[in-house]
């Protein structure tokens, strides 16, 4: 009860046990440099909890690629039937994405992983400290150099991690948003087990997609992060202020939401079940007009000119169905996904 805050009550049980000793813990340092150095190293282990998490979840999403990959999908672009897909290419791409997103991640652990000790309250000190000793103790890959950009990484470093944190968030979203479309009634592309569904109070039919709703709405709620960290930093000049304390208590709930969502995704979507025969449906007649363009250019016949008859075609009522097995093409399509290519890029 008698130590003004945590700083102080490490101190005095320091001198406890270690006696005049335990003082010098202050000497060339301030509670701001020390709680630098606490948010720092935090971060950075989260960060990296999370990377390996993503990993997980990439990898996880690159084996349901490979079970399902000659499974055809059909693709939409404005919301309307465009070209031939398939389960390979959609659990592949979020692969890809989070592949990219561990970009991000190591660009926000790289940020907290810079030493600020020493800097004492953002001015330095006469007393001549070994920064560079304390930078390898801790592990840390470089010192931050001038003491008023260590105090001023507080809040940057937070906020870079929560851009981290959003960009992952932005395709775990945005995969959950096409589970419940695709669940949905109007498409059937997938069915998902009774075990992550609920039923309506008063139509018997529903199964509703709750767990990846919920899933989408707390990514979202995790997309605004950086915003409200940028606002707390907006109008502070250079230095401390107690402002940035306000950040702590959105940022370490936001590392726990990450864990929880990417835990919840690796359990559930193992458990999503591609429909077979889903471009037999009439609505996906037109869905291989592409392949009957690229038939015509392999036989020599320009683009445009291929790209009119097949518009002629359609307007005449032709089908433009084809009994080709979707194979070989450029990298990144349906018979060629590039699936050991993304993994190679996981590591």
């Amino acid at each position: 009860d008698d130590a003004e805050d945590v700083h102080t009550q490490v101190e005095k049980i320091l001198t406890a046990r270690l006696g005049d000793v335990g003082k010098k813990i202050h000497t060339g340092r301030s509670r701001n440099d020390q709680v630098l150095v606490d948010i720092k190293l935090f971060l950075r282990h989260e960060l990296r909890t999370i990377r390996a998490a993503v990993r997980s979840s990439a990898m996880l999403l690159l084996d349901l690629a490979e079970r399902y990959r000659t499974v055809l999908l059909p693709g939409y672009t404005h919301h309307q039937v465009a070209m031939p897909s398939s389960f390979g290419l959609w659990f592949g791409g979020y692969a890809e994405a989070l592949a990219e997103d561990m970009r991000v991640v190591d660009m926000a652990i790289d940020a907290a992983n810079a030493n600020p000790l020493g800097s004492a309250a953002g001015y330095g000190t006469r007393l001549p400290l070994d920064r560079e000793l304390t930078t390898r103790s801790l592990n840390f890959h470089r010192v931050h150099v001038t003491s008023t950009f260590a105090q001023m990484s507080r809040g940057r470093t937070e906020k870079l991690a929560a851009i981290a944190i959003a960009q992952v968030a932005s395709t775990i979203g945005r995969f959950a948003e096409d589970v419940v479309l695709y669940a949905g009634g109007n498409f059937g592309f997938i069915r998902l087990p009774d075990a992550f569904t609920t039923g309506s109070g008063i139509m018997p039919h529903k199964k509703n997609p709750d767990v990846y709703e919920v899933m989408r709405a707390r990514c979202n709620r995790l997309q605004a992060l950086p915003t409200e960290i940028g606002h707390v930093l907006g109008n502070l000049p250079s230095g401390y202020h107690r402002d940035l304390q306000f950040i702590k208590d959105r940022i370490v709930p936001a590392i726990d939401e990450m864990g929880l969502i990417l835990r919840v995704f690796d359990h559930v979507a193992p458990h999503i079940e591609p429909q077979q025969d889903i471009l037999a449906a009439s609505a996906y007649d037109h869905l291989f007009s592409v392949d009957r363009v690229d038939d015509l250019v392999r036989s020599g016949v320009p683009f445009r000119d291929a790209y009119r008859i097949v518009a002629d075609q359609i307007k005449e009522g032709a089908s433009m169905r084809t009994d080709e097995p979707f194979t070989g093409g450029a990298l990144g399509s349906v018979g060629n996904p590039g699936l050991d290519e993304v993994r190679k890029r996981l590591g």
